[in-house]
Parts: C-alpha cells; structure tokens; sequence
C-alpha cells in the first residue's frame, strides 16, 4: 500500500503530466548556468530565483554546500557547459544551529554505536555564519580548477527566508 505521500506524488504528476509538452529540452541547461542551494523546504529556487524548465542546473544538499555537491559541479562545467555558478544559501538555516558533535551523539542515541561507528569521520559540513559559508564556498571554487572552466563566473548570494530577497556576499 503506497503511503499517502506516494500517493500525492502519483496524483500530482498525474496531473503535471497530463499536458506535459517540454519532452523535447537539450540535456544541457538552456542557460548555462547551475545553482547550489539548500535543500530547506522554505525555498523554491525556481520561483525564487527565475528558473524555468530547462534554464539551469539546480543542485540542493543541507546548507547549499558547495564541497558536498562537487561532483555534480564539475559535471554540469566539464560534460555540460554552464559557465557560470551561483552560490545561494539562506538565513535561519539548520546548519548553524549544531557542530559535527552534536550530529554525531543523536547519530549514536538514535541510531547506536555500530552507526555511530560508521559515520565517525563523515564531516556534516554545518557552519556558524551564513555569509563567510559563502565565502568559504566561493574561495573553494577558486581553489578547485576542476569544478569550473576558465571562464566560469562564480557569485555568492543570501535568500532570506523571511522576505523571499536575496543579497550579494562578495
């Protein structure tokens, strides 16, 4: 029996599909750019931020961490040609509300040593202040020539939650 989510997203996609008409898309984003974002449920980058189907990439992880969406950076650069990277965390985010300590004893509380054990040395990548996290992304994309191609423009941002407004971090 499909959990009431599920079933929420077979209804909706039922309907999405239903006139679906955008199959024919390149596989490349349209305008060549990606963004890394949080994966928080108060934000809806395409709203947000202006992105129709097939413009960018758009790659979420929890606190819109460039290190751990490197990977899929240097895919959406070297394989498929955006040009340009922005960075876009947010204010209130969960990231600066807990150290890799703190993950890691609910990690053992709720999940026992054995888990514990296993993801002892992952780093949960939280952080203490929102503008030089977008610092410190924008440094390590500089730093990384293989996430980006040289001309890759790179700019970091700050959405508020609260507002819905985003603002420049140099």
């Amino acid at each position: 029996m499909a959990s009431p989510i599920q079933q929420n997203l077979e209804k909706k996609n039922a309907e999405y599909s239903a006139d679906f008409s955008k199959g024919d898309l390149p596989l490349p984003p349209g305008k060549h750019y990606l963004v890394v974002t949080c994966m928080d449920a108060r934000i809806d980058p395409c709203a947000a931020f202006g992105i129709d189907l097939g413009d960018a990439h758009v790659i979420r992880n929890a606190g819109g961490c460039v290190r751990d969406a490197l990977r899929s950076v240097v895919i959406s650069q070297q394989l498929l040609g955006t040009r340009e990277i922005l960075v876009v965390k947010h204010t209130d985010c969960g990231m600066l509300t807990f150290t890799n300590d703190d993950i890691r004893a609910k990690v053992k509380e709720n999940l026992g040593a054995a888990a514990a054990v296993e993801l002892a040395t992952l780093d949960y990548l939280p952080f203490p202040d929102v503008e030089q996290a977008v610092r410190d992304d924008l440094s390590f994309l500089k730093e990384h020539t293989a996430a980006t191609r040289g001309d890759t423009v790179v700019s970091g941002w700050v959405y508020d939650v609260k507002t819905g407004k985003v603002k420049s971090v140099a």
